[in-house]
């Protein structure tokens, strides 16, 4: 099953994104995946249906929000290696 969502936006929102309607809904779909991804709201996987791309499409688009492709800070992952050293 799928739902539509219907956004309205003042013109001038779509003209100063220099956008049409579909392709502004893309971008919205993009960002939102890409910021519920960031928080840890959606896998990978989910957050890639949701911006309605390929999981490779989609970890390649994150680097335009600024979003980190990996889920653990650099700290973590260096802790969980010092704690998995003898």
């Amino acid at each position: 099953m799928s739902h539509t969502i219907h956004i309205d936006l003042a013109d001038e929102i779509l003209a100063g994104m220099q956008k049409d309607g579909p392709a502004l809904a893309s971008e919205l779909r993009m960002a939102a995946a890409a910021k519920w991804y960031e928080i840890g709201v959606l896998s990978q996987e989910k957050a890639a249906q949701v911006a309605g791309l390929s999981r490779a499409e989609f970890l390649t688009n994150l680097a335009r929000f600024q979003v980190s492709p990996f889920q653990e800070e650099a700290s973590e992952i260096l802790d969980a290696l010092a704690r998995d050293r003898p």
